[in-house]
């Protein structure tokens, strides 16, 4: 439908020609955009409609892309987006060859770096600020982050590290108080009580005001009422954390009054020195529902059948089979734990954290902390299950390695997210998680085939008490899942082989397994005598059975569901060139290259992974001439 105003805005310059009354009418234009679009595609709802105003103003009253704007995150970018000249390829949203969900500086020079994961802005922005200082540069930096993504430490440490910088230097907190799920811990609570003091922030701008307007003596005076207004900060706003680490704080102020932030974003161009305003926003501002329940509304699939485009299976997908099975595990042990990163929801953990709360700990976006918390708690005797988005679990490297696996305390890990996400595009893939894990001593790593194997793999890595255990799973149905079975305790390192065959050996991983299913009548059609193997268990492997393999093929495909250099199926080709096997080794998995956004099945079918994909690679090594015998 044509707009009034947004019709008209091709880049930010043109908002600077606008009245305050425009700007408004541009702001429900715009709310109103991204409604019909989200709703119609899928994408991120509530985030962005909660700083549509606070976009226009910072666009309005900064020079971008020449000062710089930093977006925490990233999902909150849409007005960002659309305002920088994207209008009219904001449809093409998260879909194949169309624009990035998140910020990208290949699309636009308005992204100034990208972001998926958060509690990056801080530092970024603050080492473009060093350099504009270095440079002798005079152009402003931004950073925008919310206060979910402000209880990540990587905040804290820049935070840390502001007081050096020499100059203009803005934190602009977007407080909603929510981040996914609501925002947990002492800093949720800090600001809260800022919010609700905002008595000491007048009576500041009182004191200097009226002083300002003595004729003499006035900055004696200002000394001594500056020890005054010490104490009132600390009487009306308990620690003032950010002008006690050297940054001056403003707020909070109504992050939907354009009119206000406008003034107090022009006030701040000339201060010199860093600072943070702090804005209060609502998530889904402007939209009954999205309000009401913005986590409900966080994101929206679209009016596609599924967010992969095909139609949705009737079993569950793993995120919600795993909450189940969390809640069998807890009524079996009374030891057993769970961890999440400010993602309670998003693993499913929703209805455990319901009914055992005094075993369920959000640690908030922190994943570091949440795996070294919980080897204190498996230290002390629990059964701590932490629980991540794969993606996520690469910034705890080294808790892993130090905390975990060299401690031998036996944390279960369950990644969510394992393999092609699809539109939230290679910030969000978890293409990384096998490889990065396998180099890890004492460590135990598996992917189940279906639901009802990872209730197996789960209750087998609870009856193992010295080692890390993973387990990694796609987002996707979980293909089968009964409730109420009886767990099986899998031997560790153990395969299954699923159908026996005498031609080509098919090495498959998790996911990879129902895949390579689907095309065994294909290949027998053809006269190709395939073996399929679940390969659940990727760290330890199989040694039993790749010793008869090496006797019984010379023909060898693996296929997994995560990156090629240093994963399942390098592993299983170093065992064999050490064990000095002569045949063909074909392997599948995700490209040495970042894989762009598009919906899984879009993903899996690029990268060859999908049915005809595999069948593909099979029938052309099952074709490769046999060795010449010895």
């Amino acid at each position: 439908m044509p707009y009034k105003i947004l019709d008209s805005i091709n880049d930010p310059a043109d908002l600077r020609t606008l009245s305050v009354d425009d700007l408004n009418i541009l702001s429900e234009e715009l709310k109103d955009y991204i409604i019909n679009v989200v709703e119609e595609k899928g994408g991120h709802f509530s985030s962005p409609l909660g700083v549509v105003d606070l976009t226009i103003a910072l666009h309005t009253v900064y020079d971008t892309p020449k000062d710089q704007l930093l977006w925490d995150v990233g999902h909150q970018c849409y007005p960002h987006k659309i305002l920088t000249g994207r209008r009219d390829s904001f449809p093409t949203l998260r879909q194949k060859d169309g624009i990035s969900g998140f910020c990208r500086p290949s699309e636009s020079e308005y992204d100034v770096l990208g972001a998926g994961h958060a509690s990056t802005s801080i530092s970024a922005a603050l080492g473009m600020a060093q350099a504009r200082n270095i440079k002798g540069q005079n152009h402003q930096v931004i950073a925008v982050i919310g206060d979910g993504a402000m209880t990540g430490g990587l905040a804290f440490e820049a935070l840390n590290n502001v007081s050096q910088l020499d100059g203009q230097f803005l934190i602009v907190l977007n407080d909603n108080q929510m981040s996914i799920s609501p925002t947990v811990g002492a800093v949720s609570h800090y600001l809260t009580k800022v919010v609700t003091n905002p008595l000491y922030n007048r009576i500041k701008d009182l004191i200097w005001k009226t002083t300002e307007m003595l004729p003499v003596g006035k900055k004696i005076i200002q000394k001594f009422l500056h020890s005054f207004q010490e104490g009132l900060k600390s009487f009306l706003v308990p620690g003032m954390i950010f002008e006690e680490l050297g940054i001056r704080y403003i707020g909070p102020i109504d992050g939907h009054d354009l009119e206000e932030m406008m003034d107090t974003f022009q006030n701040l161009k000339e201060l010199k020195k860093p600072a943070v305003v702090h804005v209060l926003t609502t998530k889904g501002s402007g939209i009954e529902k999205a309000e009401a329940d913005p986590l409900k509304y966080y994101s929206t699939s679209g009016n596609s059948t599924s967010a992969n485009g095909k139609k949705k299976s009737e079993v569950p997908g793993y995120s919600s089979v795993f909450g189940s099975i969390a809640i069998e595990m807890a009524e079996a042990n009374k030891d057993v734990c769970a961890v999440v990163a400010a993602m309670r929801e998003g693993t499913g953990l929703k209805p455990f954290a319901d009914r055992y709360s005094d075993r369920f700990f959000d640690v908030g976006i922190a994943e570091g902390h949440a795996v070294t918390f919980a080897t204190g708690l498996a230290a002390a005797g629990l059964r701590p299950i932490v629980s991540l988005y794969s993606t996520f679990l690469q910034r705890s490297f080294d808790m892993i390695v130090h905390d975990a696996s060299l401690q031998n305390l036996p944390v279960i890990f369950t990644l969510d997210r394992g393999g092609f996400v699809g539109p939230d595009g290679p910030t969000h893939h978890g293409s990384l998680d096998i490889a990065f894990l396998r180099c890890i001593q004492n460590i135990i790593i598996t992917a189940p085939k279906d639901g009802n194997e990872l209730r197996n793999l789960l209750f087998t890595g609870l009856n193992q008490t010295t080692t890390p255990f993973v387990t990694r799973y796609p987002k996707e149905s979980a293909l089968a899942f009964e409730e109420g079975l009886i767990p099986e305790i899998i031997p560790i390192g153990s395969w299954d082989v699923v159908h026996e065959g005498s031609d080509v050996a098919i090495l498959a991983v998790g996911s990879m397994v129902h895949t390579s299913e689907g095309i065994m009548a294909g290949l027998s059609n053809k006269g190709i005598s395939a073996e399929l193997v679940n390969c659940r268990f990727i760290k330890p492997m199989d040694e039993s059975y790749l010793e008869g393999m090496m006797e019984r093929f010379d023909k060898i495909i693996t296929v997994e569901d995560g990156v090629m250099h240093g994963g399942f199926g390098e592993g299983v080709t170093a065992w064999l060139s050490d064990k000095g096997f002569a045949g063909k080794i074909k392997r599948l998995g995700h490209p040495d290259s970042f894989v762009e956004h598009g919906t899984r099945n879009e993903l899996l079918k690029i990268t060859g992974l999908d049915e005809p994909g595999i069948a593909k690679a099979v029938i052309e090594l099952a074709a490769f001439p046999d060795p010449i015998p010895a």
